[in-house]
């Protein structure tokens, strides 16, 4: 099956869904977060059934960083409750999935709840469309073997960064304001490392360590995981399942020269094919 051809939410949504109660604090969920490896989870609302609804939240590793952390909340005393996402963004599992690219571009989030007759029935990531974009034998991702280092058009050439001695909370700080989820990490002006939302969630936030004093290079992932500017979309998105990360470095003569997300690729495949889904819509 092809991207042209139509794959659908429900071939490539996760069934399983893991979820807190509403009282859950931000520290549990960061810890629930770290061992089941997971950047989201569902806080608790079922219906008269049982059922989980739209009425249901969810957070995410970004609600994590930038409405408790960024703000010097105490994540022991907040609650998921309390900055949790809801109504649930929702998608059919009849959609095609160019339409979930849509969706999570057009409301600049990273999951989407599947719902199947106003009952919660699986989730999907942005991780999985890039996976399916990449992998589909033809579509928009593929278009891109031909062209010269494709890598290239996909990089944000606009780097963030923070030096390695700085803070954990400066670095929250610093990503909510710029609305990012990573920061590239410097030591005497060389980029070494880079440090991620999922970093600060699991090795600081569910770790219980103060972010006020913890440092940014004790944290860091090092070394900074790169891929050459010459090799394909295809290798990049295999590096990053690989790895397990939403980030590579992208390195020309063994120089950093940009950054590439997941979500540069999801999004690539949003703009080609808008057109198409505002028709539709």
């Amino acid at each position: 099956m092809t991207a042209q051809s139509g794959g659908t939410v429900g071939d490539f949504m996760h069934r399983y869904l893991e979820v807190v109660p509403p009282e859950t604090t931000i520290v549990e969920v960061a810890e629930r977060m770290r061992e089941k490896s997971l950047g989201s989870l569902l806080v608790e609302s079922t219906d008269a059934e049982g059922r989980m609804s739209r009425r249901s939240g969810i957070v995410t590793e970004t609600d994590l960083i930038r409405k408790v952390l960024a703000k010097g909340i105490d994540p022991s005393l907040a609650m998921a409750d309390q900055i949790m996402t809801s109504p649930l963004l929702t998608i059919t599992p009849d959609r095609p999935m160019l339409d979930a690219s849509h969706l999570m571009e057009t409301n600049h989030v990273r999951y989407l709840c599947v719902s199947d007759k106003d009952e919660i029935v699986g989730i999907i990531s942005i991780r999985d469309l890039a996976r399916y974009f990449v992998d589909s034998e033809g579509g928009p991702i593929r278009d891109l073997d031909n062209v010269y280092r494709p890598l290239s058009v996909l990089m944000r050439t606009s780097m963030e960064t923070i030096a390695s001695e700085r803070t954990v909370l400066e670095a929250a700080q610093t990503m909510a304001e710029k609305r990012i989820g990573s920061l590239l990490v410097l030591e005497a002006g060389e980029m070494v490392g880079i440090v991620t939302e999922t970093d600060v969630v699991r090795k600081v936030i569910a770790a219980r360590l103060p972010a006020n004093s913890t440092r940014v290079g004790t944290v860091m992932n090092y070394p900074l995981i790169q891929i050459d500017i010459n090799r394909t979309v295809r290798a990049a998105s295999r590096r990053m399942a690989e790895e397990r990360i939403r980030h590579l470095a992208v390195t020309e003569d063994n120089k950093v020269v940009g950054l590439l997300s997941v979500r540069d690729l999801v999004k690539m495949v949003s703009v080609r094919d808008k057109p198409r889904f505002l028709r539709n819509t």
